[in-house]
């Protein structure tokens, strides 16, 4: 099973690598909101289109506190769930078709 093993490990591979990097623009996210960032930034703006959607989604199901946020911490909470507790499992079954 050569054939789907290494090419699942390579698709997780890369997922890992894709969450994380949207953890880091969810952080980095969370410092431009700290601070008076120019929205017409081209970065400031990419990082915008990139988060918001998802920030307002969750907002739906996360009560508000006041001016704190914990949209961002949610979202970081289940992205590393995804990379720590579902991916090795996948990456246990892709090393099993190796084996």
């Amino acid at each position: 099973m050569y054939i789907l093993g290494f090419p699942l490990l390579s698709l997780i591979s890369i997922i890992d690598s894709l969450l994380f990097a949207y953890s880091i623009i969810v952080i980095l996210a969370c410092i431009l909101s700290l601070t008076n960032a120019d929205p017409r930034n081209q970065i400031v703006r990419i990082i915008n289109n990139l988060t918001i959607p998802v920030f307002i989604y969750f907002k739906k199901f996360i009560p508000s506190f006041g001016m704190i946020d914990l949209t961002p911490l949610v979202i970081l909470l289940i992205l590393s769930f995804i990379r720590s507790g579902i991916l090795p499992i996948f990456i246990t079954f892709a090393k099993s078709l190796i084996n």
